[in-house]
């Protein structure tokens, strides 16, 4: 029996990529998973290959990070539901565009990104958090990227909202010392999923980006996820910085 069983770890953007991977990954270490995304047909099908696997029915329900009343009556659902929160995977998280600043002429994609990837996990950690101390149990792991480490021409916006979840990690940690509840930020380098493919609008120009190196997928990141998680409670696993063996560091790879 799993000594996770009564634990319920909440999942931002879990409909694809690295957010399912981790909805997956997390139940068959014997959570009770939350989904939540916009996507509500891809969420179904997450939700359905969990249930398969484990035999346990996740709860799924339609939610935007970017509006807070989503966020409010997603997290009430939660908590309604299941009594608990022991884990927020802040994944939901995009990038538009690679266009220099002083180019950009839709504002738009600025927006995107600010909203979902730093908006969006601030409130979905200051709704799910409370949850947690009420619990005596809790973790916040936050998906973050070597973009938040390291910035590069074309990527401005997107490198500083990972800079401002790399912040927000950080001074989380701060302000919950004493509480029992942990904060880590996971940090990937290249990894192949439907990421490239939003950025640049076209799956050619996505295949471009991984053509002749072996990236991550998003298993891979769902394991760092995992092995956070199931740390003892007195272990907390500050930051995961992961890349392929084929990458140094941004725009720094090999290629064959």
């Amino acid at each position: 029996m799993s000594r996770f069983k009564d634990q319920v770890a909440v999942i931002t953007g879990a409909s694809n990529g690295i957010g399912a991977a981790s909805a997956i990954a997390l139940a068959r270490e014997g959570f009770q998973v939350a989904l939540g995304a916009r996507n509500t047909e891809k969420l179904a099908d997450v939700a359905q290959a969990i249930e398969a696997e484990s035999g346990v029915k996740p709860f799924m329900m339609e939610l935007d990070v970017r509006k807070e009343a989503d966020v409010k009556a997603f997290v009430s659902a939660v908590a309604e539901k299941f009594g608990r929160i022991d884990v927020l995977l802040n994944n939901a998280g995009l990038a538009k565009g690679v266009t220099p600043v002083i180019e950009e002429e839709d504002a738009e994609n600025w927006d995107q990104m600010i909203d979902t990837n730093v908006k969006g996990l601030l409130l979905m950690t200051r709704e799910t958090v409370p949850h947690m101390i009420k619990g005596g149990n809790g973790h916040v792991i936050n998906l973050g990227s070597i973009a938040g480490r390291e910035a590069y021409a074309g990527g401005a916006v997107y490198c500083a909202t990972k800079f401002a979840v790399r912040a927000i990690t950080d001074a989380l940690r701060q302000e919950l010392l004493g509480q029992p509840v942990r904060v880590t930020t996971v940090d990937p380098g290249l990894v192949n999923t439907g990421f490239s493919v939003v950025r640049l609008g076209d799956q050619e120009k996505a295949d471009a980006v991984y053509a002749g190196l072996t990236p991550l997928v998003a298993e891979d990141i769902a394991d760092c996820v995992v092995f956070a998680a199931t740390r003892p409670k007195h272990v907390n696993i500050d930051a995961i910085i992961v890349k392929p063996t084929d990458q140094a560091g941004a725009g720094k790879v090999a290629r064959r």
